[in-house]
């Protein structure tokens, strides 16, 4: 690939089915439907974890998260493993970055980048100290929130992304030319759709509340009965909160901020346009993870369903392949690789343990023999959850708790776990096998909680860090840490 100057645009929490461009009869998102339609887009992309911190860690690094040891929301980021932004910036590369990161924010961390502008990092250096308790697990006293605000209006997030977005135009028509003499990589970092449910009113009422649907298996006679949902929805006690008309103003809202974030991102696709820099720049747009939406009467995220470990991922630019939809199961860790393409930068010395497979190769058809992989250890779990993709089976495993497995050919709505099924068995023992030649599950649950203790004990203890309490959203920069 001709090296090319890169824009990397992030969202958090996005729904890789809430896209016109995926199928969404309803959402209107005409600018990552262009992309789409210009470019590649992955349509079995996952996060290496359905959480804040350790994915956004793992999509720095380019490495599964127990590969790297940034376990949770309070076990955030640091510099200390060399991410794509170091090492590109080593080599002379512009990289700058604008807006969320949710890394640990201590003075004196390099992150790597070359600027840094309005980073919202996690709350006072130590994040979700709360997660840190894995055993019998307190309830979360702000989750009457996202039932509260769920409506229009503008919150201290919708302020924030209008700013990141207008600093992002202002560095493209400011800044960007400045660098000619090696390509430059701007890493645009949005926090919506991410709860608070609240969004702009020319957005919001888009998505008029009538004809908003009921999400999937909702009702109570409905849910899925299981521990690891169980422990989730009895620490994150959101939906205690919802009556029908929250219940449809949350969805309306959250299709309005999908429509907002949609919105932003066209304005930055304008101002490439404008500026010249469209034909010399690509494009990659992903989210972090996504949102249980009220599915199964969860909320938030930490769970290994399409809607929560899935995430839409899109490519588009010189020699990329165009309107292309790939099957194949694609991962975060497979963007890594990417980015040293697209820079020209592949070489041997920046990779060490890098597991992932490059999106330009799977756009081009290769179908790589692996098991793409989530895990999670964090919030609202007392046991750690691992995902893998294989064919067309979804297996997920819990050190503690009974698997579950999903056919996502036959029921891509993960309505029917078949795990319990005889017919089942081999499947289940395969994906289980082919687990284990990842990582331990037990070992890494173990190392995951032996850090979790360590941090615990530092921060005073299980009473002092539930005294500190839930603080509901991470503010962005200039705002108090409670807001809402």
């Amino acid at each position: 690939m001709k090296p090319t100057n890169l824009l990397i645009i992030m969202s958090d929490e996005h729904n890789p089915k809430v896209m016109a461009c995926a199928g969404h009869p309803i959402v209107q998102t005409p600018n990552l439907d262009s992309l789409a339609r210009r470019g590649t887009m992955f349509t079995s992309a996952y996060t290496t974890c359905p959480v804040c911190v350790p994915a956004r860690a793992a999509f720095a690094v380019g490495k599964y998260v127990h590969q790297i040891g940034f376990w949770d929301n309070a076990d955030a980021y640091d510099g200390s493993v060399p991410s794509w932004h170091h090492r590109l910036r080593e080599r002379g590369h512009r990289v700058v970055s604008i807006g969320k990161l949710h890394f640990r924010g201590h003075e004196g961390d390099d992150n790597g980048f070359s600027e840094e502008i309005i980073p919202m990092n996690i709350v006072e250096g130590k994040g979700d100290l709360m997660g840190l308790v894995r055993r019998d697990l307190p309830e979360r006293g702000l989750s009457w929130k996202i039932a509260k605000l769920a409506g229009p209006g503008e919150t201290p997030y919708t302020a924030y992304d209008r700013e990141i977005c207008t600093r992002a135009q202002v560095w493209l028509r400011e800044e960007a030319l400045k660098y000619r003499d090696k390509p430059w990589v701007l890493f645009v970092s949005f926090v919506c759709p991410h709860f608070p449910l609240v969004a702009p009113a020319e957005f919001y009422y888009q998505y008029p509340i009538d004809r908003m649907p009921v999400p999937k298996q909702y009702a109570r006679d409905e849910r899925p009965e299981h521990p690891y949902l169980r422990d989730y929805a009895g620490s994150f006690v959101y939906d205690r909160y919802f009556d029908e008309e929250k219940l449809r103003k949350a969805v309306a809202a959250y299709y309005g901020l999908c429509a907002f974030v949609d919105d932003n991102i066209g304005k930055l696709l304008a101002t490439l346009e404008v500026t010249g820099l469209a034909e010399n720049t690509r494009i990659l747009y992903t989210s972090e993870h996504s949102d249980n939406l009220g599915g199964r009467g969860l909320w938030g995220k930490s769970t290994m369903y399409q809607e929560v470990a899935g995430v839409p991922l899109i490519v588009t630019g010189p020699d990329i392949p165009r309107g292309v939809r790939v099957e194949t199961p694609a991962s975060h860790v497979d963007t890594y690789p990417f980015i040293m393409e697209c820079v020209g930068e592949d070489r041997p010395e920046m990779y060490d343990g890098h597991p992932g497979v490059s999106l330009l190769k799977l756009a081009r058809g290769e179908q790589p023999d692996r098991n793409v992989f989530s895990e999670y250890h964090g919030m609202g779990s007392t046991t750690g959850a691992f995902m893998i993709r294989h064919g067309q089976y979804k297996y997920v495993h819990y050190v503690a708790y009974r698997p579950q497995l999903f056919d996502l050919e036959s029921d891509p709505e993960e309505l029917r776990d078949l795990a319990a099924d005889p017919k089942c068995a081999s499947v289940l023992e395969e994906c289980r096998a082919r687990l284990y030649a990842i990582c331990d599950p037990a070992e890494v649950d173990a190392r995951a909680k032996r850090r979790q203790a360590e941090l615990l004990e530092a921060n005073g203890g299980r009473e002092a860090v539930i005294k500190r309490g839930d603080l509901g959203f991470t503010p962005p920069p200039g705002y108090p840490a409670v807001f809402g």
